[in-house]
Order: structure tokens, then C-alpha cells, then sequence
């Protein structure tokens, strides 16, 4: 039997892998197999009045506000891998999303040009950090599921990130694969 990863609760699947991340760390190392991340990407839309819409502040040093789209378009179920990439003058995170992702990826940048996607992300141990780390601008159609982008993170959160998504792909494709 499939079951399809957008219909499986990622929320519990989250708190599954968090649940077995305890036990034993050698010398503050971190287990990097047990790390999971979560990441929404949410639309820019003009404010309505509703609770369907929120403004939030992306960057902490210097914040942008966003009105989003509370509901995202986009979530970790749709990362197929993450890494970090040296780019001039630092990193990136990279984003492949599968081939859903990669669908509603190039179906949203081609109807919302001029417009941006604030990315909101938790990781940690226990998932305990949690920010808006982007909101880069929507400008030209992006076909082959890929989003590269400068995060409000440290290259070692990053790395973090990248490894929990991963793991967290890795968990769903076990999953569906059942």
C-alpha cells in the first residue's frame, strides 16, 4: 500500500524522530541522524483583514516585515535534499524539492512574479529554534524544484537545517515506500 507524503502528518513525524532523539550525546556532539527541521514557505499577499494573512518580521538584525500567507504552499514533505553551498562572499542553503514540490515550486513562481516567499524553518536538538530565515523575491519561473537562498543563520545552524531536512526526506521516503 502507498501512502503519499502530503496526506502524513509531518508535524507527528517530526515529534516521532524528536522522540527518539534522546539518549546519549559522546563529548557534545551532536547525533546528526536524529536531527530533524521543519520549513514553510508561505506566500506574500496584500493584507485582507483576516486571520488568513499575517505581517511577519524576516532577518532579526535588520527585520522586513512581510504580510504572508499564513496557510504555507510549500513544506519540509516537499524537500527531496538540503545542503549548504559556498557562493560568493559566503553560503547558501539549496533547496531540491521532489517532484510534487518541484510541481507547486514552478506553478507558484510563475503566477506570483514580483512577489516574495517568506521561509520560516525550526531545528534544533529538540526543535526549540525557530525563524523566518528568508524572503527572497520571486523573478523569474523556476522549473527544475531548485531555491537557492542567503539564510538569517550561521553556517553551522545551516548545516543543521540541511542535515534535518534530509533527515526528515529520508523518514518520509521510508515511510511511503512502505
Amino acid at each position: 500500500m502507498k501512502i503519499h507524503g502530503n496526506r502524513f502528518n509531518i508535524y507527528l513525524l517530526a515529534m516521532l524522530i524528536a522522540a527518539g532523539a534522546g539518549g546519549c550525546q559522546s563529548s557534545g556532539e551532536r547525533n546528526s541522524k536524529k536531527l530533524v527541521s521543519t520549513l514553510r514557505l508561505h506566500l506574500e499577499v496584500n493584507r485582507d483583514g483576516t486571520k488568513a494573512n499575517e505581517t511577519v518580521p524576516v532577518y532579526r538584525e535588520t527585520p522586513i516585515m512581510v504580510n504572508v500567507e499564513m496557510q504555507p504552499f510549500l513544506s519540509e514533505a516537499d524537500v527531496a535534499h538540503a545542503e549548504v553551498i559556498d557562493v560568493v562572499g559566503g553560503f547558501a542553503l539549496r533547496l531540491q524539492f521532489n517532484q510534487t514540490g518541484t510541481s507547486t515550486f514552478e506553478q507558484y513562481t510563475v503566477e506570483n512574479h514580483g512577489k516574495r516567499i517568506a521561509i520560516f524553518t525550526q531545528f534544533g536538538e529538540k526543535i526549540e529554534e525557530q525563524r523566518w530565515l528568508a524572503a527572497p523575491l520571486i523573478t523569474r519561473r523556476v522549473s527544475d524544484g531548485v531555491l537557492t537562498f542567503t539564510p538569517d543563520a550561521t553556517r553551522e545552524e545551516s548545516e543543521e537545517i540541511a542535515v534535518g531536512l534530509n533527515n526528515v526526506a529520508k523518514k518520509l521516503t521510508t515511510w511511503v515506500d512502505r
